[in-house]
């Protein structure tokens, strides 16, 4: 991929080789181990070189535009790309987003790989609008969870940014959650913290409760980032005014746009929602060949 469009991925805060290996994994699952595009071999002169229009074919939030980019770039390194919007904005449908200019058959070749992953992560980011829209006025943020598609978590997190959401933790590794599997295991609430805290002093730590008896006991162990699961508005409170002034709290499981303020506004600070990675459906993007 080219200098700016390498620079572009870094401001996002993706890295390039990441994406360069998310990018070469698709185009080998469409051209399979001859690398090759049958049709537009078949029916394009090698010389001829060809404009497209990217294309909004429906209102929303776009993220992506860089990685669409480098697809093309990965296909042929003769194609130019040039964006028309940038990721995080709105657009309405008809509004081109990008121009792509290079050999013709490149540019087919990469259509469908470019646009399945601008798509997707448009799609994200457009979801992920609606819940900050719906929260705005609320001390609540919308965040993302470990339920993305396997194998472009980096992505759809920055899609997520992109929309106007907070990532959580990427994995396993940055973030410890102790979750009720994890408290029988280890014969307790307190002691799976406590044994955390001792393994991992440096690792932030999150406690799944379901009570505010499990809140206040998760507090006096010494935590301070709660994640509140299946609480109905009501007992979401009692858990605020029990530890709300010792703790971050997340409030989860079965969220919907629907009652997103009405969960706002017990008090919590975050609400995480799965399905802005899970569930969101694409945006419609496509490209369009100038004559």
């Amino acid at each position: 991929m080219n200098g700016p469009t390498v620079a572009a991925l870094r401001v996002a805060g993706l890295d390039p080789a990441e994406v360069a290996r998310v990018v070469r994994t698709a185009l080998d699952e469409d051209l399979g181990p001859a690398r090759l595009d049958v049709t537009s071999a078949a029916t394009i002169p090698e010389d001829q070189v060809d404009t497209a229009d990217v294309v909004a074919r429906a209102d929303g939030v776009v993220a992506g535009l860089a990685v669409a980019a480098a697809v093309f770039e990965e296909t042929d390194a003769r194609t130019r790309w040039e964006s028309k919007t940038l990721d995080g904005e709105r657009v309405a449908r008809g509004a081109v987003l990008a121009t792509v200019t290079g050999p013709s058959r490149s540019l087919l070749t990469a259509e469908r790989t470019a646009l399945n992953l601008l798509c997707r992560m448009s799609g994200v980011a457009t979801h992920t609008r609606a819940w900050a829209d719906e929260l705005a006025g609320s001390k609540a943020t919308v965040l993302d969870t470990r339920k993305t598609t396997p194998g472009l978590r980096a992505l759809e997190k920055y899609a997520v940014r992109a929309g106007g959401g907070t990532n959580k933790r990427m994995g396993l590794y940055d973030v410890a959650m102790i979750k009720d599997n994890h408290k029988l295991a280890a014969g307790g609430l307190t002691a799976a913290y406590r044994r955390v805290r001792e393994r991992f002093p440096e690792v932030p730590v999150q406690v799944e409760v379901t009570t505010v008896a499990e809140a206040v006991e998760s507090v006096e162990a010494g935590a301070t980032f709660l994640l509140c699961d299946n609480m109905t508005p009501d007992l979401l409170r009692e858990v605020v005014l029990a530890v709300g002034d010792r703790a971050e709290l997340e409030a989860t499981g079965g969220l919907t746009l629907e009652v997103a303020a009405e969960y706002a506004a017990t008090g919590v600070d975050y609400l995480s929602v799965g399905a802005l990675t899970h569930s969101s459906p694409i945006l419609d993007i496509a490209l369009d060949l100038r004559r």
